[in-house]
C-alpha cells in the first residue's frame, strides 16, 4: 500500500514539473525577454596592439615612461597605486636621481606621524614609499567624485577581462550615445554625472574622459601626444604596474620549453640506443603451444577425429 501511495506521489510530482515546464516554454515563446541596452551595444575591446603583448613581449621602456608621465599629470589626481613602490620606476629607465626627485616632487604626500606631538601629519615621498592615494580613506574618495569611487590602478589591468586592451579601448571610447540606442532605449540616456562608452560594462560609467585632447601632455622623446597615443603609453604603463615581472617570466616559460624539448630528444634517443639491438621473443601460448598440440592431436586420435 505505501509503494502503491509513493508510486502516485512520484507520478504527480512528475506531472506538475512536466506541466509546469510546458506552461514556461511556451510563454517564453510566446513573450521572449527583451534584451537590455548593453547586450545590443556593448563593445568588445580594440587591441592596443602592445609591445608586451604574446610570448615574445617585452616592455618598450620609452613608452613606459610615457605611459607613467600621462598617469602623473592625467590619473594621478584620483587614482592611486598603493601596490607600486617609487624605487621600481628604476625599471623603467630611470636612475636614482632621477627616482628620489619623482618621489620628492610628488604632489600628494605620505601621512606620517610628528615624532614630537604625535599627531598626525604628512611628509615628502621617498623613493622606499608607495604611491600614496590622493584621497584619505573611501569615504572622501566617494565625496569628491560625486559618490563614484575611483579604484586603484595598480592591478587594473589583471582586475579586468583582456586588461590591457579593456583600458586603451576605455580611455579612447568616450562618444555621444548614438542615436539608435537612445531611440530603442530612450532610459539609457546617461543621468548628469554619468558619460556614455560602449567599453564599460553597463555603457555608462562616472569617470569622466580623462584624454579630451591631444597635447594634454609634452612627451621629451618628441613623441606626438595624441589621444590615442597617450592611451596606448598608459595602458603599457598598467600593464607594467599589474605584471612588472612579464619579461622574466617570458624568458623563464621559453627556458622551461627548451629544456623539456632537450630533454624529450635525449629520452627518445636513449630509448633507440638500449633497444636497437634487442629482439624481442615471444612464446607461443595457448593452441599454438607444442605440447598442447600435441595432447590435442592425441586427443583426437583417440576419438577417431581427422586431423
Amino acid at each position: 500500500m505505501v509503494r502503491i501511495i509513493g508510486f502516485f506521489v512520484g507520478v504527480g510530482f512528475v506531472g506538475v514539473l512536466l506541466l509546469s515546464f510546458i506552461i514556461n516554454g511556451v510563454d517564453y515563446l510566446r513573450n521572449p525577454p527583451e534584451h537590455a541596452a548593453y547586450y545590443y551595444f556593448h563593445k568588445e575591446p580594440r587591441s592596443a596592439e602592445l609591445s608586451s603583448d604574446g610570448m615574445l613581449g617585452k616592455f618598450d621602456r620609452a613608452q613606459l615612461q610615457r605611459g607613467f608621465q600621462v598617469f602623473k599629470e592625467n590619473c594621478a589626481a584620483c587614482h592611486g597605486m598603493k601596490y607600486v613602490s617609487f624605487y621600481q620606476l628604476a625599471d623603467l629607465g630611470y636612475n636614482e636621481a632621477e627616482v628620489k626627485a619623482i618621489a620628492n616632487q610628488w604632489a600628494v604626500e605620505v601621512p606620517s606621524i610628528n615624532p614630537d606631538t604625535g599627531e598626525a601629519t604628512t611628509r615628502k615621498a621617498q623613493i622606499s614609499d608607495r604611491f600614496p592615494s590622493p584621497y584619505a580613506n573611501e569615504t572622501a574618495a566617494r565625496a569628491a567624485n560625486n559618490n563614484a569611487y575611483p579604484p586603484d590602478l595598480s592591478l587594473m589591468t589583471e582586475a579586468r577581462g583582456d586588461g590591457s586592451n579593456y583600458v586603451y579601448s576605455l580611455l579612447t571610447g568616450y562618444q555621444k550615445p548614438p542615436a539608435d540606442l537612445l531611440r530603442r532605449f530612450p532610459d539609457a540616456k546617461p543621468s548628469p554625472g554619468l558619460h556614455y562608452n560602449p567599453y564599460f560594462a553597463n555603457l555608462n560609467i562616472a569617470m569622466p574622459a580623462p584624454l579630451v585632447a591631444d597635447g594634454q601632455v609634452t612627451y621629451a622623446d618628441g613623441t606626438k601626444p595624441t589621444v590615442d597615443q597617450m592611451s596606448k603609453d598608459v595602458s603599457a604603463f598598467l600593464t607594467w604596474t599589474a605584471e612588472p615581472t612579464l619579461e622574466n617570466r617570458n624568458r623563464t616559460g621559453w627556458a622551461v620549453l627548451i629544456f623539456l624539448l632537450i630533454a624529450t630528444i635525449l629520452a627518445y634517443l636513449s630509448y633507440r640506443n638500449l633497444w636497437a639491438n634487442a629482439k624481442r621473443s615471444v612464446g607461443p601460448h595457448g593452441p599454438l603451444d607444442p605440447d598442447n598440440r600435441q595432447r590435442m592431436d592425441e586427443q583426437k586420435a583417440e576419438r577417431g577425429i581427422a586431423g
